[in-house]
């Protein structure tokens, strides 16, 4: 018998020798195969072997394999490993995302609807449902209206969402990227190289920036950035869409035609939602100091 038959009737005969490893209470044989007293499915089988004698005969050993119940918990168990995997990545990718203390609970679970923002909510749970598509085209969302209309919460909504879906998403604001690149401890390429790595880049507050030079410009690289990496964005901003629209400096005309050119624009309209809490906790406060 030649070396790897040596070898592999060693290492079979090993095998056989411990067939009965594994065996528990209720286990029994039938012949000279164990079977499991749980699933009575078989925990041994026989395989043949040449002898690479040249004889052209072949040998027979009885190894130890997995019953059905044992398969069965280790699907399980491997299906365990890979949801807390899974998880992992998951808040991994929350603790990247740059999302606000205050937004990170927001979903479509918890969004109130009205019926000055149902169109809103549609747009929303169609744009996170359909985002593989939006991804591979760039196409992204420009959510503009009055200040405390619910732009930034719905904007955190998908970010959410997605991000439950183990889809990498930052969202931050333009003031924030200005605060971070001016440091000089900041790698601004790295950094913005970061920014573009996400599937989905939220932006917040558009317009709410130094109206400088140099904030402009800044604005502009990123958003033309994002443009190039053929990537989605989703921008909030109070600025009026008409006004973006019919631009005539060319500072801002040039940023503003960036994002109409790959943002869907919608209007978030409404009362403002800061000013309709404000008014209960005055209502509250009022029922308590004033009784």
């Amino acid at each position: 018998m030649g070396d790897i038959g040596n070898v592999a009737a060693s290492v079979l005969d090993k095998i056989a020798s411990n067939r009965q490893t594994g065996r528990t209470q209720g286990d029994y044989l039938r012949g000279n195969i164990l079977y499991c007293g749980k699933c009575n499915t078989p925990k041994q089988r026989t395989i043949q072997f040449p002898t690479f004698d040249g004889s052209g005969n072949k040998e027979e050993k009885v190894v130890r394999c997995m019953c059905k119940c044992e398969s069965e918990e280790r699907d399980r168990q491997i299906k365990k490993e890979e949801h807390q995997q899974e998880m992992m990545r998951i808040e991994r990718l929350r603790e990247a995302s740059l999302i606000k203390e205050k937004l990170r609970n927001a979903s479509l679970k918890t969004f109130q609807t009205t019926p000055e923002n149902k169109k809103l909510f549609t747009i929303v749970s169609n744009y996170v449902d359909n985002f593989e598509e939006m991804y591979r085209s760039g196409e992204g969302l420009l959510l503009f209206g009055p200040v405390g209309t619910g732009k930034s919460y719905a904007a955190a909504c998908i970010a959410n969402e997605l991000l439950s879906r183990s889809t990498s998403v930052i969202m931050t604001s333009f003031a924030k990227i200005l605060q971070t690149i001016g440091d000089i401890k900041v790698d601004e390429s790295a950094y913005m190289a970061r920014l573009n790595s996400a599937k989905l880049l939220i932006l917040d507050d558009l317009g709410t920036e130094r109206d400088t030079g140099y904030a402009i410009e800044k604005v502009y690289n990123i958003i033309d950035s994002r443009y190039l990496a053929e990537k989605p964005l989703i921008l909030t901003t109070n600025l009026d869409f008409q006004d973006m629209e019919n631009c005539q400096d060319i500072r801002y005309k040039r940023v503003y035609d960036r994002i109409l050119e790959k943002c869907y624009p919608v209007r978030v309209a409404g009362n403002s939602w800061r000013m309709e809490e404000a008014a209960k906790r005055f209502d509250e406060m009022k029922k308590i100091l004033e009784a």
